[in-house]
């Protein structure tokens, strides 16, 4: 599927979109196209390139909301790395840990969930890290802010200018 990076009107990244979308925004006047892909869509009354990178018009009046709790930005905010040994595993092998254990009453929120390789949480199990000789090597905190789009995310070379670094 090919996607399409939204900018709001600052050039700052929104989200990422379906090129469906993107094509709609661009259609009905409130959105501008910076980059495209190579494609081309077409009906017998109009052309126009997949879009790439598109800009919307306005800026959109939305409030602040803090970051949302997610298993993909806890991932983020631990930069993909184990929490307990500082290896980064792969995706695959990353999973959601929790330093009080929910046997033992720990919630499942910014503060008690880290991100861990599989063996580490195996060893961990139901246990306390300390009982067991592992050490975070930082506490879990809610992030104040999180970009919504990061370089990780990039999924074409237009968006790399884009894109703050992750």
């Amino acid at each position: 599927m090919v996607s399409t990076l939204l900018l709001n009107a600052g050039f700052e990244p929104v989200k990422v979109i379906s090129w469906q979308r993107a094509v709609t925004l661009v259609v009905t006047g409130k959105a501008d196209v910076l980059e495209a892909y190579d494609d081309e869509i077409r009906s017998p009354s109009l052309a126009i390139e997949v879009p790439s990178v598109v800009r919307m018009r306005r800026g959109a009046r939305g409030r602040a909301r803090g970051v949302k709790f997610c298993r993909g930005n806890v991932y983020r905010r631990d930069e993909f790395t184990c929490q307990y040994c500082g290896l980064r595993p792969g995706l695959a092998l990353l999973t959601f840990d929790h330093v009080v254990p929910r046997s033992r009453g720990g919630l499942t929120d910014w503060t008690n969930i880290v991100t861990a390789c599989v063996k580490c949480n195996a060893r961990k199990a139901d246990r306390r890290a300390e009982d067991v000789g592992l050490t975070l090597s930082r506490p879990p905190m809610r992030p104040a802010y999180m970009p919504p789009v990061c370089a990780r995310d990039a999924q074409h070379d237009s968006w790399h200018g884009y894109l703050a670094s992750a």
